[in-house]
């Protein structure tokens, strides 16, 4: 058995190195100021990413592989203030999917409830985020 006492300044010191390393190995381009019109792009990228419901946390770069239809995406994080609008849209759908029915629009139908499974998923992560706190149902005092 061996005893190995390990210090901050050491550990600090250790992950520089490692850093210093592994940026030898890159290409030096990937290390140079950005220009104006690629930050601007950066930053724009997280402007785009506010939508009506919410906000969608895909990566700087990547494309929307749902296009655009967030309520279906795993990516959209849903802002809680958003529900009732959330339960509008829900709503919209179910009515929309009954219409397509009654119309005989199968893949309409389809479509359609991919969209309502989306919005109430959406709904049930807003519900959980929601606080034992919040939950509790105050029952009064016993007479």
């Amino acid at each position: 058995m061996s005893y190995n006492a390990v210090y901050p300044t050491e550990t600090i010191e250790a992950h520089r190195a490692l850093i210093t390393r592994r940026r030898t190995l890159r290409p030096t381009e990937e290390y140079r100021t950005p220009t104006e019109t690629e930050w601007e792009d950066f930053l724009g990228h997280f402007e785009r990413r506010k939508l009506s419901v919410g906000t969608c946390a895909r990566a700087y770069g990547t494309a929307c592989i749902h296009e655009h239809a967030c309520v279906r995406c795993s990516l959209l994080r849903p802002d809680p203030a958003q529900r009732t609008r959330l339960v509008e849209i829900r709503d919209n759908l179910i009515a929309r999917i009954a219409e397509a029915e009654h119309e005989g629009w199968l893949g309409e139908v389809e479509g359609l409830n991919v969209s309502r499974a989306g919005a109430e998923n959406k709904l049930k992560q807003l519900d959980a985020q929601v606080s034992p706190a919040q939950r509790a149902v105050h029952l009064g005092m016993p007479g």
